[in-house]
C-alpha cells in the first residue's frame, strides 16, 4: 500500500507542483479505505510533478503525473504497471483529471478492480493482469461509468485537509547565500570534487542551492548498503547543511535536498571521510541490486557479488561509458527492477546452478520500456565479462555523446546479440 514520489519533490525547478502533497493525501485516504482492505495483493501508487519521470510511475499499479492544462492543474492517470513475474508498462486511463476529482476517480478505479480482480490465483491478483485481460478501453469504460455514479463531493478531499498537508510540505525558508562561486573555485582545484559536483548534484529552484546525492555504491561495496557510522554522518550532514532532511531513493541512494553551494565542499569532504564520495550517480557502477541469495529466502541466485564484480571491472572507465543503468534481481519477483534496466540481469536456478538472463533496452522513465532478453543465460563467473562485452559493443557503435539506451534503440538487439553469442 505504499505511496512514493520524486526524490527531488518540492525543489526541482521544472516541476508543476510538489507531488508530496498528493502522495500524502493518497496515503491518508488509502490507509483505512474499505476498498483497500481486502485487495488480493499489493497495490502501489507513485506520483510525480515533473515531465521527466523520476518516480517510475509507469511501473506502478497507479501512476499519477501532475500536469497543467489550460491554466488548470490536474492529473494524468496511468494504470496497470508492474514488474515481477508478469511485467507490464502502465496504460493511460485519463489524460487530464481535475484536481478535485482525484479521490472519487481513484475510488472508481479501485471499485472496478475489486469487482473483477482475480482471487483464485495469487500470481494474477494484480490490477495489471485485469487491465491486460480486459483491455484498457473496457477497463476505462467501466471506471468512467462508476465514476459518473459517485457522489463526488462526498468522496473528494476536504479543502482544509489539503491545505493542512500543503502547509506541512511548505518549502523551507532558505538563507540567501552569496558564496556560490566558492564551489566552482574549489572544483577547479580538486578534480574529485569537480566530478562529484557534476554527477551527484541536481539544480534547485532556489538560486545558490542544489540537491546532493550521496551514492551508496562505493566500488566493491554492496549496493544500497551503509554502516551505522556512515548513517550517523549522513544524518549529521542533513541536520547541518540540508534543513534537517534526507531522502531515500528507489535507486538505493540518499539525497540531501537543500545544500547551499557554499557548503557543498564541506559535505563532499565529510562523505569522503567515510567512503561515500563516489561520483557515480547514474553511471555504470550505480547499480541497483536486490539482496539476492546471500540474504533473501525467496532468491534463487546471488545479486550482490555480481554487482560488486561488475562495478570493479568497469569503474576505471565509468566516466567514459556515461549514463548506463544496470539493475539486478536474484529471482523473478524483480525487486532489483531488472526489467527496466538499460542492462537487466535476472538470476534464476537452473538444475541446481545459478543462471543469469540478460535483458537490454529497459527504461523506467517517461519513455518506459521493458527490456528484451538477449538469449540463453550465463553462469555466475561469466556475468562480469558478459556485461563488459555489451559495454564494449556499445562504445564501438555509439555516436558522439550518445548514451547506451539511445544507441540500443537506434541499432536494436542484433549487434549486442552477435557480440555475446557469435562463435569465436
Amino acid at each position: 500500500r505504499n505511496v512514493t514520489s520524486d526524490p527531488y519533490s518540492g525543489l526541482a525547478p521544472e516541476e508543476v507542483e510538489d507531488p508530496r502533497i498528493t502522495a500524502e493525501l493518497l496515503r491518508q485516504w488509502s490507509s483505512l479505505h474499505p476498498e483497500f482492505t481486502f485487495l488480493g495483493r499489493k497495490f502501489k501508487i507513485a506520483v510525480t510533478g515533473s515531465e521527466h519521470d523520476r518516480a517510475a510511475i509507469r511501473v506502478h499499479d497507479i501512476g499519477i503525473q501532475i500536469v497543467r492544462e489550460g491554466g488548470e492543474t490536474g492529473y494524468r492517470i496511468l494504470v496497470g504497471g508492474g514488474l515481477g513475474r508478469s511485467p507490464f508498462i502502465a496504460k493511460e486511463l485519463r489524460a487530464f483529471l481535475p484536481r478535485a476529482d482525484l479521490l472519487p476517480y481513484l475510488e472508481a478505479a479501485l471499485r472496478v478492480y475489486n469487482l473483477h480482480g482475480r482471487r483464485d490465483n495469487k500470481y494474477k491478483a494484480r490490477i495489471k493482469i485485469l487491465v491486460h485481460e480486459l483491455g484498457i478501453e473496457e477497463y476505462r469504460r467501466q471506471v468512467e461509468e462508476d465514476f459518473a455514479r459517485i457522489d463526488r463531493t462526498a468522496v473528494a478531499a476536504p479543502s482544509e485537509e489539503v491545505a493542512r498537508i500543503a502547509a506541512y510540505f511548505a518549502p523551507p525558508t532558505l538563507e540567501v547565500r552569496s558564496d556560490s562561486a566558492e564551489a566552482e573555485r574549489l572544483a577547479r582545484q580538486d578534480p574529485g570534487f569537480r566530478d562529484w559536483m557534476a554527477r551527484n548534484t541536481y539544480p534547485h529552484r532556489e538560486p545558490g542551492y542544489v540537491a546532493a546525492t550521496v551514492s551508496l555504491k562505493p566500488i566493491g561495496g554492496a549496493p544500497g548498503d551503509a554502516t551505522a557510522d556512515q548513517m550517523h554522518v549522513i544524518a549529521d550532514l542533513g541536520a547541518r547543511y540540508s534543513q534537517d532532511e534526507i531522502r531515500i531513493t528507489h535507486e538505493q541512494n540518499v539525497v540531501l535536498p537543500h545544500v547551499a553551494l557554499g557548503d557543498l565542499y564541506k559535505v563532499y569532504r565529510a562523505l569522503g571521510a567515510v567512503g561515500l564520495d563516489a561520483p557515480n550517480k547514474g553511471l555504470v557502477t550505480d547499480i541497483i541490486a536486490c539482496p539476492g541469495l546471500d540474504y533473501c529466502a525467496l532468491a534463487t541466485a546471488r545479486s550482490i557479488p555480481v554487482a560488486q564484480a561488475i562495478a570493479e571491472r568497469l569503474a576505471p572507465r565509468e566516466q567514459e561509458i556515461g549514463p548506463l543503468a544496470i539493475k539486478i534481481s536474484g529471482c523473478i519477483n524483480a525487486c532489483g527492477h531488472h526489467h527496466v534496466g538499460h542492462i537487466g540481469i535476472l538470476g534464476i536456478d537452473k538444475a541446481g546452478t545459478e543462471s543469469y538472463q540478460i535483458t537490454l533496452g529497459g527504461d523506467a522513465t517517461e519513455s518506459a520500456a521493458l527490456g528484451e532478453r538477449t538469449g540463453p543465460g550465463f553462469g555466475f563467473e561469466e556475468v562480469p565479462g558478459v556485461i563488459e562485452t555489451l559495454v564494449e559493443t556499445y562504445l564501438a557503435h555509439r555516436e558522439p555523446g550518445e548514451p547506451f539506451l539511445q544507441t540500443y534503440r537506434r541499432l536494436g538487439m542484433a549487434p549486442f546479440k552477435e557480440a555475446l553469442y557469435a562463435p569465436a
